[in-house]
């Protein structure tokens, strides 16, 4: 989330329900946005076993780096600039006393990882989405280590995400030794994989730098009286009201507060005892709801859905969807000596996908002149592409036949409205009709 300017005049604006979640107490997943720590969405135990006669063929993969640390200090910079002129004047209160030594500690711990680099947590969430793919598909993967079939590694060539291929497919090796010598190594794709980049992201650079309507539609949605009195509520609980009250830019301030917060838990591993930094402690529960609705407001409008009469912020991704296709049928048509196809990448790929694709929670953009509100879209940044999202499609043999199951965050999913199932409620789809569907031609 870019970092909110100061509000010079507060008008006439729009008004905008809190989440439901806003009450004081535990923090709740959303909050986070796309901070939020990966976990699996279904039970091992419960996935659909594929029509009689079908075995697995192939799997792909396309997964969103793991936890990490902070692109860069200067969230920890800030607000660490204004607490030590609070404590020099006796301005802390009892619990900002604490806040101060805790954000070194991250800090220190942060620049010890490397900012913006994969972290324990993050490390460990690859290696254990790794290990429920091979135990998801034992066969595929005997099979593969059988008949000396290549497993093919891309990223976008960023650290996080080389490092989350290089923990992925470490687990595989691990836990079947035989595949070790069919893993590749890591490849860098950025035309596929950090496509907002690259050559195929022009036009999306571009809307990004100089759409008025996005500037608009986003200043109306961030300069509210709410995130105002948010901003004042979250420093109150570090600093006394008089020095509050002289703190010129509070939002951005209290926004470095929250920063800090969502990113705390990618980095729990680095916590005292691993037992967490206790961020939440400095920031209430409905507090953090509204700075993560200000978070997942500039997603939904930068990489998600966006307008309803525009595909700029997704558009790009079809790329990716292309080699999706691409891979499976080199694989029926025999062309591919490929077992597996995994990619690496970042939140920049996995939410414009997840839009083009029509996956859960991306269905719906926005009617312009009636912004995104948490009332009435189901777009959850922590839900859509939390750290380690990744999406998956299986592909199951029969004869000349083939089938699909797609898994979005390891649950199966449905592919978009108008693709047909072999049957009521199947997770399985026939290549053929995903061609179709997909006006592949």
């Amino acid at each position: 989330m870019r970092r909110l300017t100061p509000v010079l005049a507060l008008g006439a604006l729009l008004l905008t329900a809190l989440p439901a979640q806003a009450s004081d107490g535990p923090a709740h997943r959303d909050s986070y946005g796309t901070k939020a720590p990966y976990a699996p969405e279904q039970n091992q135990r419960s996935y659909q076993r594929p029509p009689a006669g079908y075995t697995p063929v192939f799997t792909e993969n396309v997964s969103r780096h793991g936890s990490r640390a902070a692109t860069d200090s200067d969230d920890g910079d800030l607000i660490l600039a204004l607490w030590d002129k609070a404590q020099e004047q006796g301005q802390l209160t009892r619990r900002g006393e604490e806040f101060g030594p805790t954000v070194r500690a991250l800090q220190a711990a942060m620049s010890e990882v490397g900012y913006g680099n994969l972290s324990g947590r993050g490390n460990q969430e690859l290696k254990d989405t790794a290990v429920r793919m091979q135990q998801r598909l034992p066969s595929l993967f005997t099979r593969i280590a059988a008949d000396g079939e290549k497993i093919d590694v891309v990223s976008s060539g960023q650290g996080r995400a080389v490092d989350s291929g290089t923990a992925f497919t470490g687990a595989l090796a691990e836990a079947d030794p035989a595949l070790k010598p069919l893993i590749g190594p890591i490849r860098t794709d950025k035309d596929l994989l950090y496509f907002h980049k690259a050559a195929g992201g022009a036009a999306y650079r571009d809307y990004i730098a100089h759409d008025q309507r996005l500037a608009d539609t986003l200043k109306s949605i961030t300069d509210q009286p709410r995130t105002h009195e948010t901003a004042h509520s979250v420093l109150r609980r570090i600093f006394k009201d008089d020095f509050v009250d002289r703190i010129a830019d509070q939002v951005p301030a209290a926004q470095a507060v929250y920063n800090l917060y969502a990113i705390a838990p990618a980095m729990s591993e680095e916590s005292p005892d691993g037992q967490g930094w206790g961020m939440e402690r400095y920031i209430s529960r409905s507090d953090a709801a509204w700075f993560g609705y200000l978070g997942d407001a500039e997603d939904f409008y930068e990489k998600g859905p966006g307008f309803a009469d525009s595909d700029i912020t997704y558009k790009m991704a079809g790329v990716l969807l292309d080699d999706f296709f691409k891979q499976v049928e080199a694989k029926r048509e025999g062309t591919s000596d490929l077992g597996a196809e995994l990619r690496f990448t970042h939140a920049e790929e996995i939410i414009p996908l997840a839009a083009l694709m029509g996956l859960p929670g991306s269905t719906e953009p926005a009617t312009p002149g009636e912004p995104y509100t948490y009332a009435d879209n189901p777009w959850r940044g922590a839900s859509v592409s939390p750290l380690g999202a990744n999406i998956q499609w299986d592909v199951f043999r029969n004869g000349d036949d083939y089938l699909v199951r797609m898994l979005y965050n390891e649950k199966e999913t449905a592919f978009k409205a108008g693709c047909r199932p072999v049957g009521k409620g199947s997770a399985f789809y026939d290549l053929d009709e995903l061609e179709r569907c997909f006006d592949r031609g």
